[in-house]
């Protein structure tokens, strides 16, 4: 079986470990997650991660009533940690070797962050969870892991979402929404598809780092992906 992207970096929002739940981590989720992470782990995918904190602590949303923004962007930072030590557990009960790195150091608990050693743990065939952000106020977590997809070199950066892949306009709310299966990086910027954060975008644009935007949510799709199979929209420079 041929893998078409043999190093990826997988995002992942905070909310989607909510599953149901208004808030915190549900179990049953972050197992599904892991189960897919450890399907394409199989495969030989040396894979990275950076996940949000929307399901625990969003800085933007406590600025938004009047926090200090850079006190705030800190709480959402920690609140990365704390949603990768979870998935870092779930991934490790189901056999895969992982480490988290912190971008804010906290080692009682996980690495710092340190681009060689990263990169090592990733050819041994360890999962690596990018905790923390960038380490530093104003930048998303999609901005994170833009960044962190391109020091790593990965092949292929994976934005895991509710749908399955970028529409026009909102499918929720609009039944005659049209799906793109392919976009390039200054049409995401000029139409203002809400992908990721624009400094994101423009930044795997300058690189020419690949994104996928797909679901998640479907059993398989992650492996599907890996293997080049058509699944959600694929942004690139062409």
């Amino acid at each position: 079986m041929q893998v078409r992207y043999r190093r990826i970096l997988l995002k992942l929002s905070g909310e989607a470990l909510m599953g149901d739940n208004s808030f915190g981590i549900s179990t049953t989720v972050i197992d599904f997650v892991a189960s897919e992470i450890k399907a394409i782990v199989a495969l030989g995918v040396e894979t990275g991660l950076v996940i949000g904190a929307g399901n625990i602590f969003r800085g933007v949303a406590g600025a938004s009533k009047g926090m200090d923004r850079s006190t705030a962007d800190n709480m959402g930072m920690l609140a990365t940690v704390m949603n990768s030590l979870a998935l870092q557990d779930a991934l490790e009960r189901c056999g895969v070797d992982t480490r988290v790195q912190s971008a804010i150091p906290m080692q009682s608990v996980c690495e710092p962050y340190i681009r060689r050693r990263a990169t090592r743990h990733l050819e041994k065939g360890r999962t690596v969870i990018f905790a923390a952000g960038t380490g530093n106020p104003y930048f998303t977590t999609d901005s994170a892991g833009v960044l962190r997809a391109l020091e790593i070199d990965a092949d292929l950066i994976i934005k895991a979402t509710k749908v399955d892949g970028v529409y026009d306009k909102d499918p929720v709310k609009y039944s005659d929404a049209v799906k793109y299966d392919r976009l390039t990086y200054d049409m995401v910027l000029k139409q203002g598809l809400r992908v990721m954060d624009a400094a994101g975008i423009a930044l795997a644009k300058e690189e020419k780092k690949p994104i996928l935007v797909m679901n998640m949510t479907v059993p398989g799709n992650v492996r599907k992906a890996v293997l080049g199979e058509n699944v959600g929209t694929l942004i690139s420079s062409e």
